[in-house]
């Protein structure tokens, strides 16, 4: 199934800033995630949602450092994507997520339990939050934070947390009211060796 709901825009037709990320990102992936494309019809809210995600999965890019480890941050995705049930950042987030912590197995487990997933209790404590995040954040109480904190976790990588949980949410609901299906190659990656 392919994304039919809204056509995605042909790459030669953008301003010449979205096309020139969208190109960066086939030559460094080897294909053009669905998404670059799909939101690339409202050139800025494309734009703003690429830096804010910047910001957050990147931090490094805009002078930031961060407790959280890039398998972290996509541990967070993958997990949100699923209780938000959004087919195309769990298979998407997911591929990268095994990439990141080298473990084929891991975004399966996450995305249907983290709570029995292979990974390590800091990064239960992790899910733990964001999925409070995710589905009750009004309930989030001093508590949450001190469960983070006992993981060496400090306030600062709760903002972390709360902020690519949210930013997922949107990102859920936009890929999965809008149709978007994952790109074929995102299903293997990280679950078989490379060819070389």
């Amino acid at each position: 199934m392919s994304q039919t709901r809204y056509p995605l825009p042909d790459l030669n037709s953008l301003p010449e800033d979205l096309k020139a990320k969208i190109l960066e990102v086939q030559e460094k992936a080897g294909f053009v995630p669905n998404v670059f494309l799909a939101l690339a019809r409202r050139p800025a809210e494309w734009r703003a949602f690429f830096a804010y995600h910047d910001a957050l999965m990147t931090p490094e890019t805009v002078g930031r450092t961060s407790g959280l480890s890039k398998g972290d941050r996509e541990m967070i995705v993958t997990a949100t994507s699923a209780a938000n049930r959004c087919l195309y950042c769990v298979v998407a987030h997911g591929a990268i997520l095994r990439i990141y912590e080298k473990k084929p197995l891991v975004a399966d487990q996450v995305a249907v339990n983290h709570r029995k997933a292979d990974i390590s209790p800091r990064q239960r404590a992790m899910l733990d939050f964001a999925m409070k995040v995710c589905l009750h954040s009004d309930q989030i109480g001093d508590e949450d934070f001190e469960a983070l904190h006992a993981h060496g976790f400090s306030d600062e990588d709760a903002w972390d947390i709360a902020a690519i949980t949210a930013f997922f949410g949107l990102s859920n609901r936009m890929a999965s009211f809008s149709g978007m299906m994952p790109n074929p190659e995102f299903y293997l990656m990280g679950r078989v060796p490379k060819q070389k």
